[in-house]
């Protein structure tokens, strides 16, 4: 049987009393512009996109001219939705206030438009992250910040798009984590990982050792009895450098992925709200463990926009291995 990704929200749409097809419509935004920019993404060797745009974005990084058409893409299409109230994007330094101020813009919007972009001149996979929250009740629209500023717990869906081999959308909304892939020849999202589950034990881990010298106490030693076989099996270190592709190879296979403070970045790298939440949420649905090294991710109360984080997620034996070599504020 074949099932699109509209015909699932559809069914997904149900939890949410009083919907009424606003949700399946915010997210058939999301779809349609992740489509046009896989399309920029499978020509991006034969038109003028590969490269720097020239510009340097609120992150401090080089805005590569794909970012910029992927967060205008994601613009544009959700800005149309009446249910979105708030516009939250890597790219821009502020939130945006969409002109819908009525008793339907019920939702805030936050992504990551192309994550990994760096690495498309080197034909390495890329992605989009996202995530969704609820207005809080009683804050009105000139008050995005405490639509954005809540724990990741509070998430009603999150997902992400991987621009690899193939595209494949995968997404939650409370209830379970499903993956479906691109057909080109049709134009739709089609279902092709139904309630994906992460095996409890994997085989793979995945951090940038290049800068473990500046790992804090634990990180290390954890790393190590990973390689030297202290869970019944030597691990292979898998690491692409584009978080999407990572974490999509640790959400099928299992294992684990560590992005840790470092001496350098002591707060982490990787940002809270649209790329730790969404991916910690898609972690906890699948039945892994997602932490900051110290506590659980989505019980973080965020403070800034932009405010970044450590992220560590993975299988059930390996994160409870990991809290053995890493002190942790509560038992996981």
């Amino acid at each position: 049987m074949i099932v699109t990704v509209q015909q699932h929200i559809l069914q997904d749409q149900k939890r949410f009393p009083g919907a009424s097809g606003e949700f399946s419509w915010l997210l058939s935004g999301i779809t349609l512009a992740t489509k046009m920019v896989q399309a920029r993404v499978r020509r991006a060797g034969l038109s003028d996109i590969l490269g720097d745009a020239g510009d340097i974005n609120v992150q401090g990084e080089v805005q590569q001219k794909l970012d910029v058409y992927a967060n205008e893409a994601l613009m544009h299409c959700l800005s149309a939705r009446t249910s979105i109230g708030v516009l939250a994007s890597e790219e821009n330094e502020k939130p945006v206030i969409m002109g819908h101020r009525s008793k339907e813009a019920n939702y805030a919007v936050v992504f990551d438009p192309l994550d990994g972009s760096s690495n498309i001149d080197v034909n390495v996979s890329v992605g989009t992250t996202f995530s969704i929250m609820r207005r809080p009740e009683g804050v009105g629209c000139d008050e995005p910040e405490k639509w954005l500023l809540q724990p990741g717990s509070k998430q009603i869906a999150a997902g992400y798009v991987c621009y690899g081999s193939s595209t494949i959308l995968v997404y939650s909304v409370g209830n379970g984590v499903h993956g479906f892939t691109l057909d080109p020849s049709v134009g739709a999202y089609l279902l092709s990982h139904p309630n994906i589950r992460m095996p409890q034990q994997g085989k793979y881990y995945s951090v940038n050792e290049a800068y473990r010298d500046g790992f804090p106490p634990g990180y290390n030693e954890f790393i190590d009895r990973l390689r030297l076989g202290a869970l019944g099996q030597r691990y292979a270190s898998r690491y692409i450098g584009s978080m999407v592709a990572d974490f999509h190879r640790t959400l099928l296979k299992g294992g684990v992925f560590l992005y840790p403070p470092t001496a350098e970045h002591p707060k982490g790298k990787l940002r809270m709200l649209y790329e730790a939440n969404p991916i910690a949420y898609l972690v906890e649905q699948a039945g892994g463990v997602a932490t900051d090294g110290r506590r659980r991710v989505l019980d973080l109360q965020p403070t800034a926009i932009h405010q970044r984080t450590p992220l560590i997620m993975g299988s059930t034996v390996e994160m409870a291995e990991f809290q053995r070599c890493v002190p942790h504020e509560n038992s996981l």
